[in-house]
């Protein structure tokens, strides 16, 4: 297993860094930096995943032993950001589909002082230890939420995200839920345009 580390994918132009957008992908895809785990829904096989679970589906508990492992990474990365001068309120995190799930434990369990997360084609598990915390933990200023999910989507359904969006605002999430029409798992250029509004809006430039 490797250690997560940040993938840059533009050189510097010599503007001041004062932000700072961390995306993580959906399973099965790859990184610079990713771990690689048993995953129980591909028979056991070694997958490019963030974390195991036990079926694609909210019915089922989550891994939290496997959760507690990426943890561990993904606050070290934010760590890193903070020590070169990114505080968390200048630093969005958000994914699709696996990784959009691990956004909402980062967003909401782990630093909630982050400008914002936004997630595509994602979805918590029903008993969540996401709704667990925020429930042990309410009020405050929560990351404002951007949630985009496609309606053909035969993976991850529209429901399932719909269900996750509309929890997670009653626990106190304030945040916007889209709706991409004729769309399965996968990304497209109205949802990203979504996301890079989101991202202008809430990491304005200094």
């Amino acid at each position: 297993m490797s250690k997560l580390g940040a993938l840059h994918l533009t050189k510097h132009t010599g503007v001041k860094h004062t932000a700072t957008v961390i995306f993580f992908h959906g399973s099965g895809s790859s990184g610079g930096d990713i771990m690689e785990w048993p995953y129980t829904p591909a028979g056991g096989q070694m997958s490019n995943v963030w974390f195991d679970r036990a079926y694609i589906t909210p019915d089922v508990p989550e891994k939290l032993n496997s959760i507690a492992s990426i943890e561990t990474e993904v606050k070290n990365l934010i760590r890193k950001e903070n020590e070169a001068g990114i505080p968390s309120n200048r630093i969005i995190v958000g994914g699709f589909s696996m990784g959009g799930t691990l956004s909402f434990h980062t967003g909401y369990r782990w630093d909630r002082n982050l400008a914002g997360v936004f997630v595509f084609s994602s979805f918590l598990n029903k008993n969540s230890i996401v709704y667990e915390d925020l429930k042990k933990s309410p009020g405050g200023n929560l990351p404002p939420l951007l949630q985009i999910h496609g309606n053909s989507d035969d993976l991850v359904y529209l429901e399932w995200g719909q269900a996750t969006f509309d929890n997670i605002k009653e626990l106190g999430v304030s945040g916007e839920f889209h709706i991409m029409e004729k769309l399965g798992h996968s990304l497209n250029k109205r949802g990203m345009n979504l996301i890079k509004s989101f991202i202008e809006k809430h990491l304005p430039e200094q």
